[in-house]
């Protein structure tokens, strides 16, 4: 079986699902560099080399006792698409790379449905250091780790940010709604107003498939305005 129908059938597709014409509107992907820590250690940016120093130094909060790496993200420091997820778990602590495991199988599956991959995209978390037991951020833990993130927002400047789960969504957004409530549009970032979709976090299709149906509505969304739409369509 060949690694596209397998991706295809990790996320309940049974077939392609762009036309020519449709894939014809998808810029090719960024190529720079190699593997998925693509150009991280490499850029000329010093200002992100910079902020990558920060947060492996980072003693802001209490995670910083407890942690065995910091998890910055990964993939294209210029990409088009940004994935923000909730916090690393304890494979993502021990490795330092965010959405390992199954969950990161399921998400190359959900990248590869919009001809992406984790080389093209960057993904990173709400929060750079794992919570103990995997318990849900504290208020104080989040406002520590945002600048961090809105930072790396400024410098990669997105053209369209996928919001992975109830967490992320409602830190990106300064909302408090459900997940249900906060998918089905396009929102707008506060900080820069880049276009953001809310979907369901991986490990959550894991336990719940029967979501990959609406989450597919949410790709496909995103990939919708990706291509040429603005904040605030339906």
């Amino acid at each position: 079986m060949s690694s596209s129908v397998v991706h295809l059938k990790e996320m309940g597709l049974t077939r392609w699902v762009f036309t020519t014409s449709d894939k014809s509107q998808i810029p090719e992907p960024i190529t720079k560099g190699t593997g998925d820590g693509l150009g991280l250690q490499e850029l000329s940016d010093s200002k992100w080399v910079e902020l990558q120093n920060r947060v492996s130094d980072c003693q802001l909060c209490s995670l910083h006792g407890s942690r065995h790496n910091t998890v910055f993200g990964t993939g294209n420091p210029k990409a088009h698409w940004m994935l923000v997820g909730e916090a690393p778990g304890a494979e993502e602590d021990r490795q330092g790379q965010p959405f390992v495991g199954r969950a990161g199988q399921l998400l190359s599956a959900m990248l590869f449905s919009l001809n992406l991959s984790r080389h093209t995209v960057f993904i990173g978390n709400v929060l750079k250091c794992r919570p103990p037991d995997n318990r849900d951020p504290l208020g104080d833990e989040v406002r520590q780790c945002a600048p961090f993130l809105h930072e790396q927002i400024r410098s990669i400047q997105p053209r369209i940010i996928l919001a992975m789960g109830r967490f992320a969504a409602q830190a990106l957004l300064q909302a408090d709604q459900s997940i249900a409530q906060l998918r089905g549009r396009v929102h707008c970032y506060p900080i820069n107003d880049t276009p953001l979709v809310v979907t369901y976090h991986p490990a959550y299709l894991l336990r719940s498939p029967q979501a990959k149906a609406k989450t597919w509505e949410d790709l496909q969304r995103a990939r919708a305005h990706y291509v040429g739409q603005v904040c605030g369509d339906q």
